[in-house]
C-alpha cells in the first residue's frame, strides 16, 4: 500500500509527538510560573510608580531597572548563565524540566511589564471613587485593578506564551529537547527537510491555537462589549 514517503522517516513517525509534547511542557510550566510570579511583580511596579497607589520612587526605579536587565539578556545567554541554578532546582540541566526553569526566569520580567501596562490602563476616576469609599490598597487592586484590566491581563500572557513558544525552540539548541532540538538535529545538522518543516508546521499551529485561546478569554472577559 502506498503512503507518504515522509511517513518512512523515523524521525516524524517515532519522534515528532514526543518532541511536541515536551514543547506543550515546557510552554505551559514556563508561563504558569511566569503569570504567578510576574503578576504580583507587574502589580508592584505599577502601585510603586508616581501618582498610583503607593509611590515610591526608589523602590519603583530598582524594580524597573531590575525587569529592563531581565529583559535585556539574550536567552540563549540566559540559559546558558543559568546552567548550575538550573542544576541546582531540578538536578540537571538538559531536557524539557531543566528548559523551564530559564524560560521562567526570562519570561517574568518580560509579563511584569505587560501586567504594568494593563492596570496603566484602567482609568484613574474608578481608583479614586473606590478611595472615597474608603478601600484599602490590597481591596483596590483585588476588587477593581485586575477584575478592571483583565482582559489586558490575558492578552498580555497569551503573547508571553506564544514568546515562550519561540523560546523553546531555541531551549532545543542547548539540550532542551522539544520541537526545537528535533528541527535542529534532523533537519539542520542531518539535512532532512521534511523533518523541518514538519516541526515548523506544529510550532505554527500550536501559536495560532495559543492566539486563538487567548484572544476567545480576552473578549470573554471584557465586560465592556
Amino acid at each position: 500500500m502506498n503512503h507518504p514517503m515522509w511517513l518512512d522517516n523515523p524521525a516524524i513517525t517515532a519522534e515528532l509527538l514526543p518532541a511536541l509534547g515536551q514543547t506543550l511542557l515546557m510552554t505551559a510550566f514556563a508561563a504558569l510560573i511566569s503569570v504567578l510570579l510576574g503578576l504580583p511583580l507587574g502589580i508592584w511596579l505599577w502601585a510603586t510608580a508616581r501618582g498610583c497607589l503607593a509611590p515610591r520612587p526608589a523602590v519603583h526605579r530598582a524594580l524597573s531597572a531590575l525587569v529592563d536587565l531581565g529583559r535585556s539578556i539574550p536567552f540563549i545567554i540566559l540559559m546558558i548563565a543559568l546552567i548550575p541554578f538550573t542544576r541546582f532546582m531540578v538536578g540537571t540541566a538538559l531536557g524539557w524540566q531543566a528548559a523551564v526553569v530559564p524560560l521562567s526566569v526570562g519570561a517574568i520580567p518580560f509579563f511584569a511589564r505587560l501586567v504594568e501596562a494593563a492596570l496603566r490602563d484602567v482609568p484613574h476616576g474608578k481608583v479614586e471613587a473606590v478611595q472615597m469609599m474608603g478601600a484599602a490598597n490590597g481591596q483596590i487592586i483585588r476588587q477593581v485593578m485586575v477584575p478592571e484590566a483583565l482582559p489586558g491581563l490575558i492578552s498580555g500572557a497569551t503573547v508571553t506564551a506564544v514568546t515562550l513558544v519561540s523560546y523553546t525552540a531555541m531551549a532545543g539548541a542547548v539540550g532542551g529537547g522539544g520541537l526545537g532540538a528535533l528541527a535542529i538535529s534532523y533537519g539542520y545538522q542531518r539535512y532532512q527537510s521534511d523533518v523541518m518543516i514538519a516541526c515548523i508546521a506544529l510550532l505554527v499551529l500550536v501559536v495560532v491555537a495559543i492566539q486563538f485561546a487567548g484572544d476567545r478569554l480576552a473578549r470573554l472577559a471584557d465586560h465592556r462589549r
